[in-house]
């Protein structure tokens, strides 16, 4: 005869070793991609948009390929430490799922957002987009940068 789980193995999911093969199904058995195709709906999927992240002297560059996105579909928000970019790719193609060999391409939004290496002037960045190739071009803040404060006699 089968044993019934405790309450803490139920609320834990635990099982004893010794009546591993021994368990009652308390509840009825769930079919995972019947419940999953059900709620596919509730779930928007966002893509990772991939970049190249690099330092000149003064500043830190950030690449991406933004191929299919109008520049003014994009939406790029800079802080002192961190930068995000996010957009949406409409796919205009009408063909049908059947006649398709291969798909590799993304389609459907996507964002990023990096920790960048040193903190910035986010006011000061400048990005410029040529052929799907996004190009962000912010300024370092200077910390070794001095100046000398004249004082004047009032």
């Amino acid at each position: 005869m089968l044993k019934k789980r405790s309450f803490f193995e139920r609320l834990t999911g635990s099982v004893k070793l010794e009546d591993d093969n021994e368990l009652e199904l308390d509840e009825q058995e769930i079919d995972l991609d019947n419940v999953l195709e059900e709620n596919d709906n509730w779930v928007e999927e966002v893509g990772e948009l991939s970049v190249d992240v690099f330092e000149t002297p003064t500043d830190i560059v950030v690449k991406a390929m933004v191929a299919g996105v109008r520049p003014d579909e994009l939406t790029i928000n800079i802080s002192r430490d961190s930068l995000t970019v996010e957009g949406h790719r409409e796919e205009s193609s009408t063909v049908s799922e059947d006649n398709y060999y291969s798909r590799e391409l993304y389609w459907g939004s996507f964002s990023r957002t990096i920790a960048l290496p040193h903190e910035v002037e986010p006011d000061q960045a400048v990005a410029t987009e040529k052929h799907g190739l996004l190009i962000l071009k912010i300024p370092r803040i200077d910390k070794e940068k001095k100046a000398t404060v004249k004082i004047k006699s009032i």
